[in-house]
């Protein structure tokens, strides 16, 4: 559960806190940080829909992105902290698509991996979804990535469908389209 979030449809707080977490807005001066922990690495970025990025001015694109989204919807991207050592573990969100839709998902630095931070993150995601009105809530990932969709089920989504052919993964053949499985959580 979310600490200090009224439970009606507003907007989201910058900060959140889970029993192991802390999710945070994210600013300009994280361009580094964000970078270096993972959106520059290829084995983290291997299964997303965006390019790892080559420079920290790709990092700077996607925070200008992430604040838009925020001044648009009632939330938008965190990054997630440990609590304990404040190290940026990696980043997660909620993008909408309407005022009662959205989209999660979440990226980890590798030494992040297999801690059980991806289902704290998704489940917090759950959660500020509901909190801010979204009904429909989403996530895609590749047909291979297993460990994904076991995070995506231990958070109650079902599968709803495989979209064959739909997505590209440009970190791992661009210009190619993937088979994604279709994941939902009607809240």
């Amino acid at each position: 559960m979310i600490a200090g979030f009224e439970k009606r449809r507003m907007k989201a707080p910058d900060i959140l806190h889970t029993e192991r977490l802390t999710l945070r807005k994210p600013v300009a001066g994280d361009a580094e940080a964000i970078f270096r922990r993972y959106a520059s690495d290829p084995l983290a970025t291997r299964y997303l829909s965006w390019p790892t990025h080559r420079t920290v001015d790709d990092t700077r694109a996607f925070l200008a992105w992430s604040d838009a989204d925020w001044q648009r919807w009632p939330a938008g991207s965190y990054l997630v902290f440990s609590t304990e050592t404040h190290a940026l573990l990696g980043g997660t969100g909620l993008s909408f698509t309407s005022p009662s839709e959205a989209v999660t998902g979440y990226v980890f630095a590798q030494d992040a991996w297999g801690h059980g931070y991806a289902t704290e993150s998704v489940e917090a995601m759950v959660a500020l979804a509901r909190q801010t009105g979204v009904r429909h809530l989403e996530a895609i990932c590749h047909a291979d990535h297993r460990a994904s969709a076991h995070v995506l089920e231990k958070c109650g989504f079902a599968q709803t469908e495989v979209r064959r052919s739909s997505v590209e993964f440009p970190n791992l053949a661009p210009g190619n389209r993937f088979d994604v499985l279709c994941y939902v959580k009607l809240l």
